[in-house]
């Protein structure tokens, strides 16, 4: 009888216990909660507010901007909440440095490429919208994130490229100016007339549209080859019309020198066959 008495008094006690727990701990618990669920609805929210508003004015900045901000108030959040529950927060934020210095040293590429993005943001070698060539790609500037930049390609291809690589690598800003000059060789025969051949290519530098008057054109002879002579045609161009401009041109120049009579050559070989007495 006595341990049925002892073990309904223990059973009372924890169920007192319990219930003084729950009395004590739940209403922090569901504040904590409610906090955490809004709190991450008014971070993302001002993130996105902020997302289309620094986008208008500077989109190379607002991708960088707002996901560091983003993980900068997630993480005050998760010690807020913390604190709210009643995890002693300065034990917590102890813990959290030890575990960032080891993540640091584990992810010493990861703060490489972060450093690189913040290069980037200040020095502007690029920004969203131009086009570079780094790391053996061509394609316009899409994003600039916290760790990567993201590079849209011509074929239609997504690049990711790692900011380290990007702050300590040489890279081409292709869109960086207005215009551009459009480097094309022709060669033509040693029998046919260089004035004549310089004529048609100024003739079709003056019939296109797309041609920049100013800087004036480059239209010289540039090297005498082993089988041409090699007219050197620098003509100035938009930057947006410079392929199109490079390839309509190496068409018209075909069609007009065969017109006029004007030979590209092509290598070729003679063989003479002696016969032997």
């Amino acid at each position: 009888m006595d341990d049925i008495i002892g073990t309904n008094i223990n059973a009372s006690e924890l169920t007192d216990q319990a219930i003084s727990l729950v009395m004590t701990y739940a209403p922090k618990l569901v504040l904590a909660i409610i906090t955490l669920i809004v709190g991450l609805w008014l971070i993302n929210r001002f993130v996105g507010v902020l997302d289309k508003k620094l986008g208008k004015k500077d989109p190379t900045l607002n991708k960088f901007l707002c996901g560091l901000l983003s993980a900068v108030m997630k993480v005050m959040l998760l010690i807020s909440v913390a604190s709210m529950i009643g995890i002693a927060t300065t034990s917590f934020i102890a813990v959290i440095g030890a575990a960032g210095l080891a993540i640091g040293l584990a992810l010493q590429g990861s703060l490489a490429n972060f450093a690189g993005g913040v290069l980037i943001l200040i020095f502007k070698p690029f920004k969203v919208g131009d086009t570079i060539e780094a790391q053996g790609f061509l394609g316009a500037v899409a994003e600039i994130q916290i760790l990567y930049t993201v590079v849209n390609t011509f074929d239609n291809r997504r690049i990711v490229i790692p900011n380290g690589s990007l702050s300590n690598a040489t890279l081409v800003n292709v869109s960086i100016y207005d215009k551009r000059r459009c480097d094309m060789t022709f060669g033509i025969h040693y029998d046919d007339d260089i004035d004549k051949a310089k004529a048609i290519l100024q003739r079709l530098f003056d019939e296109d549209e797309r041609s920049l008057k100013e800087p004036a054109p480059r239209i010289c002879v540039g090297s005498l080859g082993d089988n041409s002579v090699n007219l050197m045609f620098r003509p100035w161009v938009s930057t947006d019309d410079l392929w199109p401009y490079y390839w309509d041109m190496q068409e018209k120049v075909k069609k007009a020198y065969d017109k006029e009579g004007i030979t590209i050559p092509y290598p070729q070989r003679d063989v003479h066959v002696y016969k032997s007495e």
